[in-house]
């Protein structure tokens, strides 16, 4: 078996704690979401207000804004601020169809492939704020172009690769 999980490893190991975070996110969401967001993931830049709402259109327009003015990568939180405790601990588990047909990606594997994935992206012209679609089957590298995608600030859509032209065409 791959996995052996404990109750130790679990985020929330009790219902008590559960329903306790529960309290906190419906009480004050942007205080409790702050607190996940600051305690789970490196931020480049702070965030200076962790959520902004206006549900009332008499208000005016509908809108709900997170973590405005903070900066992050989500490929950097993926991988890379693992690589120093945990370079060798397995990031990504691919299972295909046949019996047999598995791999597994240690952090500093996926990150090598990702960065490697990212300069190529980059040699064909891609850019920050790009927008790339990736039609892909469910395989180890769907997961490295997202990753390499986002590395680089574009911004990704990932297309089933079981749609008819027609549907690729509306989707994409």
């Amino acid at each position: 078996m791959i996995f052996e999980h404990k109750i130790n490893d679990a985020h929330i190991a009790s219902k008590d704690q559960y329903l306790e975070m529960y309290n906190r996110s419906v009480e004050n969401p942007g205080e409790f979401w702050a607190s996940i967001a600051r305690d789970n993931f490196h931020w480049f830049k702070d965030f200076n207000q962790p959520l902004h709402f206006n549900y009332d259109r008499t208000q005016g327009p509908i809108e709900i804004k997170w973590f405005q003015g903070g900066q992050t990568n989500i490929s950097y939180n993926a991988l890379d601020r693992h690589l120093e405790t945990q370079p060798d601990k397995v990031a990504l588990i691919f299972e295909g169809n046949e019996p047999g047909d598995n791999t597994q990606l240690t952090y500093r594997e996926l990150h090598k492939r990702v960065c490697q994935f990212a300069n190529v992206l980059k040699s064909q012209g891609v850019q920050k704020g790009d927008r790339i679609a990736i039609y892909m089957p469910m395989v180890n590298e769907l997961v490295i172009a997202m990753l390499a995608s986002a590395r680089i600030g574009a911004v990704h859509s990932v297309v089933f690769g079981g749609f008819s032209a027609e549907s690729l065409a509306d989707r994409i």
